[in-house]
């Protein structure tokens, strides 16, 4: 029988953000989600979660240095929140209404930007709390579980840089270069699902023999669409153009271009045009979050 217990000391984990190097789109299903292809790696930005266990039986959650232009997710919502709960219901009952905790969020990636935050933060809460609350389920049924909360979530469990299928949970490790992006916000927000609800969004890529491809000669289905629709991101890809082969992550709203250096980048970034903002981040094959995982194994 799983136990742990009355006190824990406080576990703090990243929740990385994701690009999506590609994204075809290769049909739609019966129960209206998406087939796609795409190739998830990671950033070593990230949100910072301190997860600390109590045996009160409730979950909480307070989110801090919320950037004043995000949007503000009541906390019932918040796939934080949602991850907890469902992991909560995996425990025996009568540990289950006991196993209480307290969360902490630290946000600093950006709502609606194709970064994968919300996806990140469920997935860090799962992890954290497999290992806090002792239930130690394989990342296999982690990853299943988190599915039921968001189609990248699977990703975000199972920690490595991946060649994606399905609904984003058939997952391939691949090994792209993990070099320097300059990744732009162009301060719009974006639906993923009004994108992927659209009538003229493409639907039809025909899908990719193998997973190992070049990364750089694929696309994402998503960007024409949201070009048209959002200004502001067609001016963005079009800048970063000149530095690098500009491409959207995701549904958007944020872009991206890799280089080969920082000071390629930071030359870059130090042109950002009015209207937006941007980061440099590095490409990591392995997630931030299982890496601090082990790190805490070892110590």
């Amino acid at each position: 029988m799983t136990s742990f217990a009355k006190t824990q000391p406080t576990l703090t984990l990243p929740a990385p953000a994701k690009l999506n190097l590609f994204l075809h789109i290769t049909g739609r299903r019966t129960d209206g989600y998406h087939n796609l292809e795409s190739v998830f790696q990671f950033l070593d930005l990230a949100d910072l979660l301190h997860v600390t266990p109590n045996r009160t039986g409730q979950i909480t959650l307070e989110c801090l240095n919320l950037d004043s232009k995000q949007l503000a997710i009541p906390a019932a919502q918040n796939l934080v929140v949602k991850a907890a709960q469902l992991l909560q219901q995996q425990l025996p009952v009568v540990q289950r209404q006991k196993a209480g905790v307290s969360i902490q969020l630290e946000k600093y990636l950006p709502m609606g930007g194709g970064l994968g935050g919300g996806s990140s933060d469920a997935a860090t809460t799962l992890l954290a709390l497999n290992r806090l609350w002792q239930l130690n389920l394989p990342l296999a049924e982690l990853a299943t579980l988190g599915l039921q909360l968001g189609a990248d979530v699977p990703v975000f469990v199972h920690g490595f840089a991946a060649f994606a299928r399905g609904v984003g949970e058939q997952l391939e490790p691949v090994y792209p270069d993990e070099c320097f992006y300059v990744v732009v916000h162009p301060n719009v927000h974006i639906s993923t699902a009004e994108i992927f609800q659209h009538k003229d969004l493409t639907r039809n890529s025909q899908p990719l023999p193998h997973n190992d491809i070049d990364w750089k000669t694929c696309r994402n289905d998503c960007e024409p669409l949201v070009r048209s629709c959002y200004r502001q991101v067609a001016v963005a890809l079009d800048w970063l153009l000149q530095y690098g082969p500009s491409r959207m992550t995701g549904t958007g709203a944020c872009i991206f271009a890799p280089f080969a250096t920082k000071a390629a980048a930071e030359h870059a970034l130090a042109n950002l045009p009015n209207g937006c903002r941007g980061f440099i981040a590095q490409g990591q094959n392995r997630s931030p979050a299982h890496l601090a995982l082990a790190h805490c194994s070892e110590g």
